[in-house]
């Protein structure tokens, strides 16, 4: 017997808010629970901590089995604890926001999880308090791409002016003004303009760019 024997005992999970971009679309990748509760409801990819795991391990490991993927974004985004959030038993979940590239992930293991990317403006109901978790990551991304360069996550390498204004435009929901966004990107020390151009946009071209992550 332990001095923590006398205390409850909970379960600790991780869910994992995976966001993708494609087509001027912000996606979040779900999938169908395999057990109860909430057998066939569409769910973020997520599990239990194990013994040996610290949270981020877990995540990752879980990510891998979902994606295909190493060595993603993630950042730890806030802890989920209401008493009733899991009708099965006591489980306390923390929430990552990932980010990755949508044309990098292992399809064969999206199909195998029954996963599919789903547009964030368009979510169907999720189990428990998934589409809590959703809006959350989505505001705190939101902040994160005004003064960090995790929007370069979302993006390919070279990404023309235009490509980043409907990025931050999908990820806040709301428009944004041309002229005011192009000044404050100019203030950006992580955001480069190259010598390359992209000729498949415009007639005359327009300028690619690129995130320093350094």
């Amino acid at each position: 017997m332990t001095s923590y024997s006398s205390y409850p005992q909970f379960f600790v999970s991780v869910d994992c808010v995976v966001f993708g971009y494609h087509e001027g679309k912000l996606k979040v990748l779900t999938h169908q629970r395999p057990y109860e509760p909430g057998l066939g409801e569409k769910s973020l990819i997520g599990g239990f901590v194990q013994k040996e795991e610290n949270l981020e391990t877990a995540a990752r490991r879980i990510l891998k089995e979902f994606t295909g993927l190493d060595n993603v974004y993630l950042q730890q985004l806030a802890a989920f604890g209401e008493v009733e959030r899991d009708p099965g038993e006591r489980v306390i979940s923390v929430v990552y926001y990932v980010l990755i590239d949508i044309a990098k992930y292992d399809e064969q293991q999206v199909i195998l999880h029954n996963a599919e990317w789903l547009n964030v403006d368009n979510l169907p109901t999720l189990c428990f308090d998934h589409n809590e978790m959703v809006e959350k990551a989505r505001q705190v991304l939101g902040e994160d791409i005004k003064d960090t360069p995790v929007a370069g996550k979302l993006l390919p390498r070279y990404f023309t002016l235009t490509q980043l204004q409907m990025l931050h435009e999908s990820i806040l929901g709301m428009s944004v003004d041309k002229r005011n966004f192009r000044r404050a990107i100019s203030e950006k020390a992580y955001i480069h303009s190259t010598n390359l151009i992209d000729k498949d946009s415009s007639r005359r071209g327009a300028t690619l760019y690129e995130f320093s992550f350094e």
